[in-house]
């Protein structure tokens, strides 16, 4: 074997497995110095910030989002002489109708899990009266930020660079594969998470991945993520990925009689059958229904590897 194959391809490029492992270092490592004094910074203030708090939910993804769009647009310019709207996160035609649909496909398929644990006796749900208005409009609003930023880092981190790279690299299937495993084992850590959460969200990972490849854009699956998450915690009154404090005022309550294999039990509708349903239902009619296709433009950037134009890297 020549050893220039193990790192570079055919076109002249550093192999994508390489570019996959720089950009998950790069920013893991840059993340963690910066939120870091981040924290420190702002807990040696006298603001009340603590670690634990709201705010630092938004701290947290809204750092890891900024250095995950520029590492994805650093080696996208490095490695493979992208530009930045390539990553998907930029105003490309048919963006905001992809949002919108992914605003409703989030939203309906958060619904159908809902009904299905609802029609099976599992979830029963009741008005909040215990909170006030401004409290649940409070409520509202924090957790359309918080989870604007999650969505929006953790779709960029996942089905942006990484699993474009892969892609370019004619191995889309190894890599939704494996950002939909990083995605799910990143929850592992969460309120309650157990190997049933695992799967769903795995499956998650591929829904949102398919998603993707359905406009080769990141304002699809990002609708869908957050709009899945915030009708889930706040107008539900469901625990996300076990995370219940998120969201102390919601519009409903939610009663669960259980049992925990469809309803999910503290973890959320993500720890039930009733969640794996309605992700293959939506996953299959993302992929099967003509709701939405991509640009040339964005299908030339995410389809396949150009070979490196050496004369005019010299000139440049």
């Amino acid at each position: 074997m020549n050893f220039n194959t193990i790192f570079f391809n055919e076109f002249g490029r550093v192999r994508s497995g390489w570019r996959f492992a720089a950009f998950v270092i790069s920013f893991f490592i840059t993340t963690i110095v910066i939120l870091g004094a981040a924290v420190a910074v702002l807990s040696a203030l006298p603001a009340g910030f603590t670690p634990d708090s709201l705010t630092s939910f938004v701290l947290q993804f809204g750092i890891s989002f900024a250095v995950v769009m520029f590492f994805g647009w650093l080696y996208g310019r490095i490695f493979e002489d992208l530009p930045f709207r390539a990553l998907g996160f930029w105003l490309t035609k048919g963006w905001f109708l992809n949002l919108v649909l992914g605003l409703i496909i989030g939203a309906v398929s958060l619904a159908l899990a809902v009904l299905i644990a609802y029609v099976f006796g599992g979830l029963t749900f009741s008005r909040n009266d215990s909170a006030g208005m401004a409290a649940m409009l409070l409520t509202l609003g924090t957790t359309l930020v918080i989870f604007t930023f999650g969505a929006a880092f953790e779709e960029a981190f996942l089905r942006g660079y990484a699993l474009q790279t892969f892609s370019r690299a004619k191995l889309a299937v190894f890599g939704t594969i494996l950002t939909s495993m990083i995605f799910a084992s990143l929850h592992n850590a969460n309120p309650g998470a157990n190997p049933f959460s695992w799967f769903n969200t795995f499956l998650a990972g591929i829904w949102l991945a398919v998603a993707y490849f359905k406009t080769r854009d990141l304002w699809f699956p990002f609708g869908i993520h957050l709009t899945w998450n915030w009708f889930q915690g706040a107008i539900f009154g469901i625990s996300v990925s076990g995370l219940d404090r998120l969201a102390p005022a919601p519009l409903m309550r939610a009663a669960d009689s259980g049992p925990a294999w469809l309803t999910g039990g503290n973890y959320g509708l993500e720890g039930g059958i009733a969640c794996t349903a309605a992700l293959v239902i939506s996953t299959a009619l993302i992929y099967f229904l003509p709701i939405s296709k991509p640009s040339e433009e964005m299908i030339a950037f995410s389809s396949e590897e150009k070979p490196i134009d050496l004369e005019n890297k010299i000139q440049t």
